[in-house]
């Protein structure tokens, strides 16, 4: 029975119900799941985002409150073993079809995404031919009688508007404007060789994404999948500022989180071509 008021999930209780649906799906061998089970797919380092280090107690109190919102629980039949196993109950929550649930999956691990995006993503769970059959499945998404999806504003230079789930309540589009995994402000907190670690760690970050991309880029070309792309950006030669110089270290955070966001936006515009000549 579909729930008759709007459910307010926190990220962490999302985080738990798109692993569980994903995984009853994709590896439906090893479903219902353990609890150690499900902490990792809570805290896989691929197809989530924001990415999570969720411990034990943090899991527990998401299953809690899933289940006084009869979403998930422990599993209602016993299969025999002693080690407790948990499920999702979305099915008889909101009776989705297969698109609608492969949909909200995504949406709940990966936050707002752009309909080609989730075409691509959702490809384990359920198939689209078109774009268009993601957009009939957003579409009933967002027709339900508390509608579970929302299109929010195009942001200035994208092409396509992102979809965000609203099982956590209503979105605030600007708030979402960037990935939260680059969100940072710069704060100097006195200790000249804990922040040089931190630069040296990011610095570290920018060098190891530009060689994947262009290693990427490279079989990618020899293979002729794409004419041309465009290339990782330049890292700046980041020379280390002198001890407690804060001023200058901001600097630096704002030229490297600028070279990772670039490098992000460039990945994804080459997975985009890169799916668009196979689709």
């Amino acid at each position: 029975m579909p729930p008759t008021q709007p459910v307010r999930l926190t990220p962490v209780e999302a985080r738990v119900l798109g692993a569980l649906i994903e995984k009853e799906i994709t590896t439906p061998e090893y479903y219902p799941l353990s609890l150690n089970a499900l902490i990792n797919a809570c805290n896989q380092r691929s197809n989530r985002e924001p990415v999570m280090d969720l411990d034990e107690e943090a899991v527990r109190q998401a299953l809690h409150g899933l289940e006084d919102d009869a979403l998930a629980g422990r599993t209602r039949t016993s299969d025999g073993g002693r080690v407790t196993k948990y499920e999702h109950w979305l099915g008889e929550a909101f009776n989705f079809s297969r698109p609608e649930t492969a949909l909200i999956c995504v949406l709940l691990l990966r936050g707002p995404q752009t309909p080609g995006e989730l075409r691509g993503r959702t490809e384990r769970m359920h198939r689209f031919e078109e774009i268009s059959d993601v957009l009939a499945g957003l579409q009933k998404l967002m027709e339900r009688e508390l509608s579970l999806a929302v299109m929010l504003p195009r942001q200035p230079g994208t092409k396509e508007s992102r979809y965000a789930h609203l099982l956590s309540g209503p979105v605030e589009a600007a708030a979402l404007a960037q990935p939260a995994a680059f969100t940072y402000t710069p704060a100097f907190n006195g200790d000249p060789a804990d922040q040089e670690g931190r630069l040296a760690q990011l610095e570290a970050s920018v060098a190891q994404l530009k060689s994947e991309f262009e290693q990427s880029r490279s079989s990618q070309a020899l293979a002729g999948t794409i004419d041309s792309a465009p290339s990782a950006p330049a890292a700046a030669n980041f020379s280390s500022a002198p001890s407690g110089e804060a001023v200058n270290q901001d600097g630096r955070i704002t030229q490297l989180f600028a070279a990772l966001a670039q490098l992000r936006n460039d990945f994804e515009n080459l997975k985009k071509r890169f799916d668009d000549l196979y689709a």
